[in-house]
């Protein structure tokens, strides 16, 4: 006796739909899932059984069946992904706005923070809720940042004389930002490093023996990136008049030098006035007091720490500064300058948006 079934359903195509079935199908931005219906229906239209048109398309005849189905349906739209109903929403907008105003304008009464913990348990949510809250509008209690307002009266002035010369540089001159990196350590781990290897950091000790410091003068020519610097183990004003005498050397003698340099009493003493007095074509431009954001050459330190001097290991000085002569070598070999964006009046514009925030009138 013949197995009794579901009947199968006969599907047969105009000329339409059989050409964007074919187009579908064959279309290298449709999606696999998509393309594979469009072939079980194409088979089936072709006369193909489900099992037969399943083998040929490696997938179950039930499959078959179904997109067979879904097609003398809702013939090309039935080929399409249903809506997928999903679970009902159970924080309301109110609760969200609830959470971001709590955040931004209180804290909890035993703790200078929320956290997502005390933050769910003051608005009835779960943790994982406050935490996707959080997310969504870049909320971060757990962190803080630091900053320091200049005192320096000239400050307008000294931002837009620095600024300037970023932004537009005066011509037959050199705009060099100039500073130095005192106390460099020389550190030597207790033990030798562990390298890392696949699922595992490099390993170093906690403790270290100190091989002594030395400073590195460096002055970072803001148009090409390439940077002059010189070692000293000590870091007064004969030893920065060294540094202005290697400049000096190095910059062609027709052009002016417009030096950018902090307020650091070195800089300033009555040796390096007579000896600027004595080459005409230098001019200081100091930065206001705490301000040395402003200084170029403070970004530059800062990649040089990053890359060279936090894990590296020194025995002694004279690896150091070795290590750091290396380092200024292969940058100025392909320098890359530093862009600064930012106009003095949006400089300027964003400090009284600060000032604005704070909310005790005595600063």
């Amino acid at each position: 006796m013949a197995r009794m079934g579901r009947p199968t359903v006969d599907v047969v195509l105009t000329e339409d739909e059989r050409e964007t079935l074919l187009r579908w199908a064959r279309r290298a931005t449709s999606s696999q899932a998509l393309a594979l219906r469009c072939r079980i229906v194409l088979a089936c239209a072709g006369g193909a059984s489900n099992t037969q048109a399943g083998r040929d398309l490696s997938v179950h005849p039930v499959t078959v069946a179904k997109w067979r189905r879904r097609f003398a349906a809702d013939r090309l739209e039935g080929l399409v992904d249903e809506p997928r109903p999903g679970a009902p929403r159970t924080v309301s907008d109110a609760q969200v706005e609830d959470v971001v105003v709590r955040t931004l304008e209180s804290t909890p009464r035993d703790a200078t923070h929320w956290s997502t913990r005390s933050m769910a348990a003051e608005v009835g949510l779960s943790q994982s809720t406050v935490a996707r809250i959080w997310r969504t509008f870049g909320l971060k209690p757990h962190m803080t940042d630091t900053f320091k307002l200049s005192t320096d009266p000239q400050f307008i002035d000294k931002v837009r004389d620095i600024v300037g010369l970023y932004l537009a540089p005066p011509e037959h001159a050199l705009v060099l930002c100039v500073d130095e990196k005192s106390q460099i350590q020389a550190l030597d781990r207790s033990a030798p490093v562990l390298p890392m290897m696949p699922g595992m950091p490099e390993r170093r000790t906690h403790d270290y023996s100190r091989g002594g410091t030395t400073t590195l003068f460096a002055a970072l020519n803001v148009a090409t990136g390439q940077v002059i610097g010189q070692i000293h183990r000590r870091h007064r004003a004969t030893e920065f008049k060294k540094f202005l005498a290697r400049i000096d050397n190095e910059v062609p003698a027709g052009l002016d030098v417009h030096l950018i340099c902090d307020n650091y009493a070195t800089h300033k003493t009555p040796a390096i006035q007579k000896w600027l007095a004595a080459h005409p074509r230098f001019h200081m431009h100091f930065t206001p007091t705490y301000s040395s954001w402003l200084n170029q050459v403070e970004r530059w330190f800062g990649l040089l720490t990053e890359r060279q001097l936090r894990r590296g290991a020194h025995k002694n000085v004279q690896a150091l500064e070795r290590d750091i002569r290396t380092w200024i070598k292969h940058w100025n070999e392909n320098p890359k300058p530093f862009t600064w964006v930012k106009t003095a009046d949006e400089i300027l514009e964003r400090l009284t948006g600060y000032l604005k925030r704070i909310k005790d009138p005595s600063h």
